[in-house]
């Protein structure tokens, strides 16, 4: 009785062997150096300010020893919950614009393609401004953090109905450029209704709007960190455990379905992921523009690579250091005041986008 013979399996390309192993010795020179850069931005975060602290006595502090009271209080109170805020922002950020462009196939999308921020915002001026001199007293300063936390429901809320509105419609949708122009849309309603109330507002309301909208890493207290950083925590962790997901998108939905992925559950999942971090951002540090864009390009760049798997990690880790890094360049002024935080980003965003821009019509990108 004759026996088939063994299919001969065809040997891997040693050039492709030698590729695969330059670009995990990439990835892995990658997170480190940008592990190094997000520890020495974060301790420059506690040392610069209007006040200097040394680096030792910033050290001696956060090591819980005996330091004076008055650099203790700036360190323990005022910058440390800064530079947290910071890094957990801005690493939510990147990680919601990464998803949003994975889910898409485009680009330019973010979080707040779909319309997350203008409801976040349309929340906060529900209360600060519509409410009129009687909502105005209860969120007076004096309050404290139950000021700040209506203010923090309001824009949740807010978030949460742009949402809800953009989801319950995508269920009768199957494109996902689609799904971006209906959140653009939701977006503009949102934004010409926060038009309408701040025209008819009171000048002295519209202060604290305004400064809400310039967005600050600095109105987040230990208090406030309590519910900021689970949050963002948990988005964070659905991200790192979606990466296989990520990367089946990423090739086409024909592609993931073929690889048993349920691809609508999988886009609701993603969609909600990243508009929690993305309203839960806005919600306690304002509308902070174009991280949500600029970070997933630049650490394609860094890696070379569109692999989710080292593209979490990454977009974390740069997320955090830009975001510290705009905070560092807000405070330049000094004792006189500080830059609004979303003129920063905006800076440090645009010109990424743009580079991006010009590096596509070459096919230098690939999403």
């Amino acid at each position: 009785m004759k026996t088939r013979p063994t299919p001969q399996v065809s040997p891997v390309p040693n050039e492709y062997v030698s590729q695969r192993g330059r670009r995990r010795s990439r990835a892995r020179l990658v997170l480190v150096a940008l592990a190094v850069l997000l520890v020495v931005f974060f301790l420059l975060s506690m040392i610069l300010g209007s006040v200097w602290v040394p680096p030792d006595r910033v050290l001696s502090i956060l090591l819980g020893q005996n330091v004076s009271n008055a650099e203790n209080a700036i360190v323990m109170e005022v910058r440390l919950p800064q530079a947290l805020t910071a890094l957990l922002a801005g690493a939510a950020l990147g990680i919601a614009g990464l998803q949003m462009q994975t889910l898409f196939r485009n680009p330019l999308a973010d979080p707040f393609a779909l319309g997350i921020a203008s409801g976040a915002s349309l929340g906060v001026a529900l209360v600060l401004l519509a409410g009129g001199s009687a909502a105005y007293g209860v969120l007076s300063s004096s309050l404290g953090l139950v000021g700040d936390a209506v203010v923090t429901a309001a824009s949740i809320l807010g978030a949460g109905l742009a949402l809800t509105v953009v989801l319950s419609i995508s269920t009768r949708v199957e494109n996902p450029a689609t799904i971006l122009i209906l959140g653009l849309m939701v977006g503009y309603a949102a934004s010409a209704f926060v038009t309408v109330i701040v025209a008819g507002a009171d000048p002295a309301q519209l202060q604290r709007w305004i400064a809400w909208g310039f967005g600050s890493f600095s109105g987040v207290t230990w208090q406030r960190l309590l519910i900021f950083a689970p949050l963002v925590a948990a988005g964070l962790a659905v991200a790192a455990a979606t990466t296989k997901q990520l990367d089946a998108l990423l090739l086409g939905e024909n592609y993931a379905r073929s690889l048993g992925l349920n691809v609508e559950r999988m886009r609701l999942a993603t969609m909600m992921g990243a508009s929690i971090l993305g309203g839960v951002v806005t919600a306690f540090c304002g509308p902070i523009a174009f991280l949500g864009v600029a970070i997933p390009h630049m650490c394609r760049a860094l890696l070379g690579s569109s692999d989710h798997r080292v593209l979490v990690p990454a977009t974390i880790l740069l997320g955090g250091i830009v975001a510290l890094v705009a905070q560092l360049v807000s405070l330049t002024p000094g004792n006189s005041g500080v830059l609004p935080l979303n003129a920063v980003t905006a800076l440090i965003g645009a010109p990424v986008v743009v580079l991006f821009l010009m590096r596509s019509r070459r096919g230098a990108f690939t999403a």
